[in-house]
């Protein structure tokens, strides 16, 4: 039995952070996928993880927001560096994991320095004035993001799921930074997960999920999974590191 419908076409991209040059690529390389192989439906599906460790968060969203692909469907998931960012700018139990990883390069995207004086060892007015300098419809948009999406026989998350949770009860913690027990188990979670958060030197292809973060900040390589019928083929860019 197919996992998707007839003329239906899935593009699921890993890990962005900031690596604005490699979007760009990959979205150049499945709107050239497209082209040659058009497809009745076509979703395009980000994992998450937009933000931090690379130099061009704000160009990132921004492209999100208005994208140039062509496809039936456009869907961003949350990850969980959205969520350390949105904890930051709310002063929640996470704020300071963003700092510790790579929110100063997604600061300094938006033209705040954090070494600038007034700036420099002062916290509160740190979170002031990166809340100041995230334009509203980008905060809306990390604000929004849905934790998963489902077509077919396929879960897509940033992270993973929890096994022996039913897919419509997971913890939402869990989709967005779970690692163990989720990698080690090769038990069938209902539909195959599709996801990132884990990266590797080239794409996991399992039974039960598919891992298509590369590491595009470390590697200068991104990748996106495409799915059709019950067929898997993945596109890679690379670029600098």
């Amino acid at each position: 039995m197919s996992l998707l419908d007839a003329g239906t076409r899935v593009y699921a991209i890993g890990d962005v952070h900031g690596r604005f040059d490699l979007l760009e690529a990959l979205h150049d390389a499945i709107a050239a996928d497209l082209s040659a192989w058009p497809a009745r439906r076509s979703v395009v599906v980000h994992l998450g993880d937009y933000v931090d460790r690379g130099p061009r968060t704000h160009d990132v969203i921004e492209r999100l927001l208005t994208p140039r692909l062509a496809a039936s469907e456009i869907v961003c998931l949350k990850g969980n560096h959205e969520d350390c960012l949105l904890q930051f700018i709310s002063g929640g139990d996470d704020a300071e994991v963003f700092l510790r990883y790579g929110g100063v390069q997604t600061m300094a995207s938006y033209g705040v320095d954090q070494a600038s004086p007034a700036l420099l060892g002062h916290p509160d007015h740190l979170v002031a004035a990166f809340d100041a300098h995230l334009p509203s419809r980008h905060r809306h948009f990390l604000e929004t993001l849905p934790l998963s999406f489902e077509i077919g026989g396929y879960f897509f998350c940033h992270a993973g799921v929890r096994p022996g949770v039913p897919l419509d009860r997971q913890a939402p913690r869990d989709l967005i930074w779970i690692r163990e027990p989720f990698l080690g188990s090769t038990d069938f979670h209902g539909r195959v997960v599709v996801h990132g958060h884990t990266p590797t030197d080239a794409p996991e292809s399992l039974p039960n999920r598919i891992n298509v973060d590369t590491g595009a900040v470390y590697t200068g390589r991104l990748t996106a999974v495409v799915l059709e019928d019950d067929r898997r083929r993945f596109l890679t860019v690379a670029g600098g590191v």
